[in-house]
């Protein structure tokens, strides 16, 4: 019997991934499935395949297979194709360019004025890379899908439960909150932000949680449609996507800081939205995409847990396999990393080096 703690993007999808191979699993979740404490929550993440390193290149379309292979099995969409640029001084557009060409990934880079004819509701002062693969995915419905499907296959769900101890031997008892035990040859330890609050026979690499927030705003025409963006200049690291239902009944983008949070635990985040990125985020509205109106229709916060060099971790220590943090970046590869942790769980494959515990730290 495999148990997986934490339902969120990872371990509804590594409870999927296994109960669908036929193994027996339980599923815990603290919370509610679907709840808004950690980082899975929301209708939009973006897929993007342009990435500075081949690892990643690599590893997106091994992950876009497997969100199709996830919307099979659910019968629900969950990654919608949009195209995405990336422009700005710090993201090298032509440097990503060449990577992506390596790997036979679709692309163009343009320059400004002709990413200026194409979308003139973004504004250009350099090269821009546009790869026609980028999307969005819907977050919400994707935990909800898994663990639908997980349950569907034979798994069962224990939601409000929190677990409360590990006696890892062997096997690994576990104990919860509610009183109840449960002994599992191996368990999946899938905890996001919660993860350093565990008290694991596992030397972590070090993690830092931060909370980021996230704003909407709205379009100025709901007719267009919108690209992913990812900017970086000196100054700041942002992105954009389509907002789905999180921005309202009406056209919106989501538009956040990827580089700058407020350091925090999963259990003394505030929830309260830093104003100062508030600010900063409306004047990249108002400087970058003048297609937007630069005051939020809505806003919310999330979590980062982030390893040393951005990088996951996914590894096998014993009976434990531990399947977080995904440093901000993981949602696009959900299913996937799903799978290469069921892989993990049931010995069918090594951990990557770069995803070792000792190699991040």
């Amino acid at each position: 019997m495999i148990a997986v703690v934490g339902a969120g993007l990872m371990g509804a999808a590594t409870a999927w991934q296994l109960a669908r191979r036929g193994h027996q699993v339980t599923l815990i979740e603290a919370y509610g499935i679907g709840h808004r404490r950690g980082s899975s929550h929301g209708s939009s993440r973006i897929f993007r395949r342009a990435y500075a390193e081949d690892l990643y290149v690599r590893l997106t379309g091994q992950a876009y297979e497997q969100w199709r292979e996830l919307e099979r099995d659910s019968s629900t969409t969950l990654l919608r194709t949009t195209g995405g640029l990336d422009f700005g001084a710090g993201r090298d557009p032509r440097g990503l360019a060449r990577v992506l060409a390596e790997a036979g990934v679709p692309h163009e880079v343009l320059s400004a004025r002709e990413a200026s004819e194409r979308w003139p509701y973004v504004r250009f002062d350099g090269p821009v890379l546009h790869h026609p693969e980028a999307g969005v995915v819907d977050a919400d419905a994707t935990v909800a899908a898994c663990v639908r499907r997980a349950v569907e296959h034979g798994a069962q769900a224990w939601t409000g439960v929190r677990v409360t101890g590990f006696d890892v031997r062997e096997k690994v008892r576990l104990r919860t909150d509610d009183g109840r035990e449960l002994t599992a040859d191996t368990v999946v330890i899938a905890a996001g932000a919660w993860l350093p609050e565990l008290d694991l026979p596992v030397t972590l690499p070090p993690l830092k949680v931060t909370q980021q927030q996230v704003f909407h705003f709205r379009q100025r025409d709901p007719s267009l449609g919108w690209p992913t963006l990812v900017f970086g200049d000196e100054t700041m690291q942002t992105y954009g996507l389509p907002s789905g239902s999180d921005g309202g009944a009406l056209s919106a983008v989501k538009v956040a800081e990827h580089d700058r949070g407020t350091p925090t635990t999963a259990g003394s985040r505030t929830g309260v939205v830093d104003p100062s990125s508030r600010t900063r985020v409306s004047d990249f509205v108002r400087d970058r995409l003048p297609g937007l109106d630069p005051d939020p229709v809505a806003e919310a916060t999330c979590l980062y847990t982030t390893a040393p060099h951005d990088d996951f971790v996914l590894d096998r220590h014993g009976p434990l396999v531990i399947v977080s943090p995904c440093s901000g970046h993981g949602a696009k590869f959900t299913p996937l990393i799903g799978a290469m942790a069921a892989d993990l769980a049931t010995g069918r494959a090594e951990p990557h080096e770069r995803f070792r515990l000792r190699s991040t730290a």
